[in-house]
């Protein structure tokens, strides 16, 4: 059996252009990938960003499964801390009515976002203090009818999810420690780690995950999707220029500078300090960079040492054109086939 590839999309906003563009170029990436085979299609969460458009992947999970045909689109993910359990059952159970066996839950416990950013979402420093994650993750399976009710006296005990009659989506729980390990296991729920925020961690947290795993309902096997950041181009050179823009976001991220993803000019015309040179050195180890059997090898020999199921691959380059072709690189060099179209086209339930 081929080996599942599939796209986290952060729609990133590039100097020179603005995030209309940016969730524009997110549809066509959508539709690229869907027609060269890969799995999932997942956006990503993120708030108070000049150089991200993703701050709500639960509408941009309806425009993409509505401009594609085949490939699962999903949130990577819905930061639960940030919503009412009840809304996103509801938000999920709309998706799947609307594009059923489509639509996957991926949900993470971070803000993605800074402190302040997470309080105005929240609304009180109660709730930006709370852990009370597992309990959320509780009452959202309950709204689901899945899962242990809520217990007797809970305020919300009455309450439906609607509409009533749909089901939840596939659930992931996103993470980079052994927390989101653990608690994917002991829900039975599919595991997707973060390899490009914690590579040290990937091998333990997926080892607990799978040894930890308790079948339900949702989830008979243990299902692990590993996610990393590619740059891929026909040379390695060419791979490496790629790469140097994000290399520069990522050093003014870190020293408070936040920008839109800077041009290949900018990059050229920067000077970094010995300091920020660590910066993106210590960036730069967790990303693949290089030409396509490069990256390919590279992929292969993580799914070996990690046991992942499936990869899950971020492009954050400049220039559109750019992200699409290392989508298309990699589809040819793992062989991806093709979805079959459907004569006539879109079909509607």
């Amino acid at each position: 059996m081929a080996l599942p590839l599939s796209v986290l999309d952060l729609s990133p906003v590039e100097a020179g252009s603005n995030s209309r563009e940016a969730l524009q170029n997110t549809l066509k990436l959508a539709q690229l990938t869907d027609r060269l085979g890969y799995t999932r299609y997942w956006l990503a969460e993120h708030h108070n960003s000049s150089m991200l458009a993703s701050s709500s992947p639960e509408i941009m999970i309806g425009h993409v499964a509505q401009v594609t045909r085949h490939i699962r689109v999903g949130s990577g993910g819905v930061m639960l801390p940030n919503h009412s359990p009840l809304k996103v059952a509801e938000n999920f159970r709309i998706l799947e009515a609307l594009h059923p066996g489509r639509i996957d839950l991926g949900i993470g416990r971070a803000p993605g976002t800074d402190g302040k950013t997470a309080l105005a979402l929240r609304r009180s420093r109660a709730a930006l203090g709370a852990d009370d994650f597992p309990e959320q993750l509780a009452e959202l399976l309950a709204y689901a009818d899945e899962g242990e009710e809520l217990p007797a006296g809970y305020p919300f005990k009455s309450v439906k999810a609607v509409p009533t009659d749909v089901p939840l989506p596939p659930i992931w729980l996103l993470g980079s420690s052994d927390y989101s390990a653990q608690a994917a296991a002991s829900l039975g729920v599919g595991f997707a780690f973060a390899h490009h925020i914690n590579p040290a961690f990937a091998v333990p947290a997926i080892q607990m995950y799978r040894e930890l795993f308790t079948p339900s309902e949702r989830l008979q096997e243990a299902r692990v999707i590993l996610t990393t950041t590619v740059v891929c181009a026909e040379t390695d050179e060419q791979a490496q220029e790629l790469s140097d823009s994000m290399a520069l976001a990522w050093v003014r991220l870190r020293t408070g500078r936040p920008a839109p993803l800077p041009s290949p000019e900018e990059v050229r015309a920067y000077r970094y300090t010995a300091m920020e040179e660590e910066v993106v050195h210590e960036y730069r180890s967790r990303q693949m960079i290089g030409r396509p059997e490069v990256i390919r090898e590279k992929l292969l020999s993580l799914v070996s040492e990690t046991g992942a199921d499936e990869l899950m691959l971020s492009a954050m380059v400049y220039g559109y054109a750019n992200r699409a072709r290392t989508y298309e690189l990699l589809a040819e060099a793992f062989e991806l086939s093709a979805p079959a179209t459907v004569e006539g086209g879109l079909t509607w339930g």
